[in-house]
């Protein structure tokens, strides 16, 4: 009897229990969604995470690979060619999906490449190409660097008005994209030599690194041979904003014309400033944006062409001066 009693008080309990006050949803503790798993990893060596430019391409791969549900591993190879090809057998250790390299020799980075062609990861090439012919790279996604040395040449000949002078080249000649900068410019600077009117000497070719303050002191040293020189064309922003600071400091800003190459935030200021005549500008994160799409049609199997050009566009003061994007 006594056990019958128990049994009822318990089924009163429950039947009270459920009649409660339920509670609310916000109440109710939320469910985790676990993460997508990745689909795999794209690694990517740049020249250096110094440079806006190279950060813009590795920030629009990122975004872009993740739209395809890929991550990106990112690292600089801060002008190191060494350094590079052990970031690429790194690569190789954790199976990357694709590497892709902005190189920093293009020469020197064949091996590396190599040694991933052997462990069948595809390789790709961002703004700077692989000059080594036994490396096999997938496709090269870049800026038309000949076709805007050419716009760079015609920009140096509109900034002299015509009356030619005395002009030098802040180099890098380690990197292809480089090499077809200044292949542009000098073809342009000849040909209008070959008019016979306001002769343009390119009196001075000296190496500015690709980087500010190589390319301050070398334009140190361009004032120091050349005391009438009327021009320099500074392959990429860094290397022309370190020839502004030796030509303030030299007081000869007024006297010299620069012509730059990039269009990166630092640059556009100067050139609105007037301390930069033009630049043919680059569109870093269409390049990132083209690399990930290129590694999906690869890998949907999908035959690429062995290079991919996007143009360049010439960006003087007056462009600076109505650029929302400049404060």
């Amino acid at each position: 009897m006594r056990s019958t009693y128990l049994f009822a008080g318990a089924t009163l309990a429950l039947i009270l229990a459920g009649c409660g006050p339920k509670e609310s949803p916000s109440a109710v503790a939320p469910v985790a969604v676990p993460a997508a798993k990745s689909r795999g990893t794209i690694a990517l060596s740049v020249l250096s995470l110094t440079n806006p430019f190279f950060k813009t391409i590795a920030d629009a791969m990122q975004v872009e690979a993740a739209q395809h549900g890929y991550d990106v591993l990112i690292v600089s190879g801060d002008f190191d060619v060494a350094k590079q090809q052990n970031q690429v057998k790194d690569f190789i250790v954790r199976k990357a999906a694709a590497i892709v390299l902005t190189p920093c020799d293009s020469k020197a980075i064949g091996p590396a490449i190599r040694e991933a062609n052997a462990a069948g990861i595809p390789v790709f090439t961002a703004d700077i190409a692989c000059l080594d012919p036994t490396a096999k790279v997938v496709t090269h996604i870049a800026t038309d660097n000949y076709s805007g040395g050419r716009q760079a040449g015609e920009a140096m000949i509109e900034a002299l008005g015509g009356r030619g002078g005395k002009v030098a080249i802040l180099d890098h000649p380690v990197v292809e994209s480089v090499m077809l900068r200044t292949k542009g410019f000098r073809e342009v600077i000849e040909a209008h030599n070959a008019k016979g009117a306001g002769k343009i000497e390119i009196v001075a070719t000296l190496p500015g690194g690709g980087d500010k303050e190589p390319s301050f002191r070398a334009t140190e040293d361009l004032i120091q041979a050349h005391a009438g020189l009327n021009g320099i064309f500074a392959i990429n922003d860094p290397s022309a904003l370190g020839a502004i600071a030796a030509l303030e400091k030299a007081g000869k800003l007024a006297q010299v014309k620069i012509v730059g190459f990039d269009g990166m935030p630092e640059g556009k200021q100067a050139i609105k400033a007037g301390k930069i005549y033009a630049d043919p500008i680059q569109f870093p994160d269409r390049i990132g944006q083209e690399t990930v799409k290129a590694i999906m049609r690869h890998s949907a199997g999908e035959q690429l062409p062995k290079e991919q050009l996007i143009p360049t566009a010439l960006y003087r003061q007056a462009d600076g001066a109505k650029d929302a994007a400049l404060k």
